[in-house]
């Protein structure tokens, strides 16, 4: 039995006698239900009822596991930015479940009027789940994000079965959970889920989309990360994090989608409504803007996009479990015709949507339109990515001339960038790499990109990474080269977590893993890519200082300030004090810092109580040993390490000792 059915809720609605499909398109003439069975076979199709612009019907007797697709009859006059194809599946945008692989055929063109039903996936229809009922609720000041892929983390992981393996039961598996409880993250932050497609001319090289970049479902999780049942697998690997204390953030696709540039394929938005889904030129209707640098724009000005992102983000946040959000190239977000701007209505509701309320919002700040580069100018809501963090500390650790200035400013939880907007040290997100560049074991053992296998002519990626490969470039038996690098990483990960900001780790960082020198792994779905777990048993010590350093950084609250000091910040029921010295133990004027290469930073606190704590983190980026005076008590305490980057490291009551490029955190101790 078929009814017109309802206009909402958008997607396939399944309640206990059939479902409710509904579907926006503003361009419509006609639009047609089609039906599949689970071969992918055409089993029976049906016109929808128009309801201004969304298309419904109801469909008696039609159960969850239903695969389904629409057809849109309407204009198509590509220059007039109209593509209705009615020979062309599409994907409902608000379906919960992708049936069937997507395959590269001419089909799937909308030039032509070939049938390009065999190589999409179909849209499936799926029972409705319970919202989740508790979570973590990590408070910022605690949070320690780690950044990883679901394939890559468990693809070679030697405690999973090969059926486990790059999937959402791999990521959740005891012997994984009980490895990141250990180590001391509180966040998972998992690189794109959401279904996605392999570009054209990886296909053509025999590649695939390793990274998930490539989105052309928003509620859809990645059935290339399921054994089965990608929607139960995610909600179970979720819960499954919950219930071991931690965090799951999701790095979310909505800028752009793998419909690609004018001659990508037709799989959803375009043949529904290009001009409402897509950024065009004004002039040039027929021509999309490409902020992306991926062939299309989400159009964030057009009122259903907008909803299409709350729904969304709702949908994984309460249905599917997940914590937090990471969005990528979030200026799109911002992005009126005239540029980006933060009060922007699609940010505005993100920022206020109630039932978002305890999520946590992460930008990154950047993509490759005008004007992209917003770092710190998101809403106060937001925390962000901070590359200017990243470069800083790299620089300093390589030994750039004049760095530690603007070090500094980093380790300060960078101010500079975001306190005047009211916000606090935790909107800055330090990092010192991602997944977007080099692994930290190849920022100190590679000068250049090595992106060959690519197949973009080592074109691609970053050129300028502030590396160093301290004299040989890659994998070496030299043994000082090796220690050196080794002690390079330490000090980068110690400053990482005894900074000021919310801490990430890359997945792999704490136990040396490579890419071979390759910035750019996006298409690397092999050993590149895949965590190779081997290497915890060449320095089973490393993982180990690692964990203490995040340890140190959970005991330690003057590490996790939730405010930016400044000198002194004296209130009713405490002092707290900052200050930067130089190796002399003198206080660092201005005229210090442009050739600061080594310091201290002293900070302190007085309850009303009268209880103190105080610490003092020693750098010395130069190739050198330093001596460093250490700050005078005038009580019963002295200076004991907590932490030192080099065994060579001597510290007494009143002076230190620190070798070449090495790091200390010492703490006060009091004669009882």
């Amino acid at each position: 039995m078929i009814r017109d059915g309802s206009p909402t809720p958008l997607g396939a609605t399944p309640d206990s006698a059939g479902t409710n499909f509904a579907v926006y398109s503003s361009v419509a003439d006609r639009v047609q239900l089609c039906l599949f069975d689970e071969l992918g076979r055409a089993r029976q199709s049906f016109d929808l009822t128009q309801s201004d612009d969304v298309w419904h019907t109801y469909l008696a007797d039609c159960r969850p596991g239903q695969r389904y697709g629409y057809r849109v009859h309407g204009p198509f006059d590509p220059d007039k930015g109209l593509r209705c194809n009615p020979s062309k599946l599409l994907l409902d945008p608000y379906a919960r479940a992708l049936g069937g692989e997507f395959a590269w055929h001419d089909a799937i063109n909308d030039s032509n009027d070939l049938n390009s039903a065999a190589y999409v996936p179909k849209s499936v229809v799926c029972s409705p789940d319970e919202p989740f009922a508790t979570r973590p609720d990590i408070p910022w000041s605690e949070t320690v994000f780690y950044e990883a892929n679901v394939r890559g983390y468990t693809m070679r992981h030697p405690a999973l079965d090969e059926v486990d393996r790059g999937t959402f039961d791999g990521m959740r598996h005891k012997a994984v959970l009980k490895y990141l409880r250990a180590l001391g993250i509180t966040s998972i932050e998992l690189m794109p889920v959401h279904a996605f497609i392999d570009e054209k001319h990886l296909a053509d090289e025999g590649l695939r989309n390793f990274w998930g970049y490539n989105t052309i479902s928003f509620f859809s999780p990645s059935a290339r990360y399921a054994k089965s049942d990608a929607v139960l697998e995610f909600r179970q690997m979720v819960q499954s994090i919950h219930d071991a204390g931690m965090e799951v953030i999701l790095d979310v696709v909505y800028n752009h989608t793998g419909e690609g540039g004018t001659h990508g394929p037709t799989l959803s938005f375009r043949g529904l409504d290009n001009l409402a889904y897509y950024s065009t030129e004004p002039d040039s209707p027929g021509t999309y803007i490409n902020d992306t640098g991926c062939g299309n724009t989400l159009n964030a000005d057009q009122p259903q996009v907008q909803t299409l992102v709350i729904d969304s983000l709702r949908y994984w946040h309460e249905i599917m479990g997940v914590d937090g959000f990471r969005f990528d190239l979030a200026p799109v977000l911002g992005r009126h015709n005239h540029g980006f701007s933060n009060s922007h209505p699609l940010l505005e509701k993100i920022s206020s949507d109630q039932r978002l309320g305890n999520a946590k919002l992460i930008a990154e700040p950047w993509d490759p339109g005008p004007g992209g580069y917003q770092l710190g100018q998101f809403p106060n809501r937001w925390a962000e990515w901070n590359d200017r963090y990243r470069d800083s500390v790299r620089r300093f650790w390589r030994g750039d001339h004049g760095a530690g200035a603007d070090f500094a400013k980093r380790l300060h939880g960078s101010a500079d960038v975001f306190e005047a907007s009211g916000r606090s040290p935790s909107a800055s997100v330090n990092v010192v790499s991602t997944h977007d560049g080099f692994t930290l074991n190849d920022v100190v053992s590679y000068e250049h990109r090595h992106n060959g296998a690519n197949g973009e002519d080592n074109k691609d990626g970053h050129a300028h990474n502030y590396s160093r490969n301290y004299g040989v470039e890659g994998v070496t038996d030299d043994p000082a080269i090796i220690e050196l690098r080794r002690r390079q990483r330490l000090n980068m990960i110690a400053t990482l977590l005894f900074s000021q900001g919310t801490p990430m780790l890359l997945a792999g960082d704490e136990f040396g893993h490579t890419q071979q020198g390759n910035n750019n792994a996006y298409a690397q779905d092999n050993e590149i890519g895949w965590l190779d777990w081997s290497q915890l048993d060449t320095d089973p010590q490393f993982v180990q200082q690692v964990r203490e350093l995040i340890r140190l950084r959970r005991e330690t609250p003057l590490l996790r300030m939730s405010e930016y000091v400044h000198g002194k910040r004296e209130t009713q029921n405490e002092l707290i004090e900052l200050t930067w010295l130089g190796t002399d133990g003198q206080a660092m004027t201005d005229h210090d810092w442009p050739e600061a290469s080594a310091f201290t930073v002293v900070l302190s606190e007085r309850s009303g109580d009268g209880e103190e704590a105080a610490i003092a983190i020693l750098f010395n980026g130069s190739d050198e040993a330093c001596a460093f005076q250490l700050p005078q008590r005038d009580d019963t305490g002295f200076w004991t390490a907590a932490f030192c980057s080099a065994v060579e490291t001597v510290v007494d009551t009143r002076n230190a000792m620190l070798p070449g490029y090495s790091i200390s955190l010492l703490r006060v101790s009091f004669v009882s």
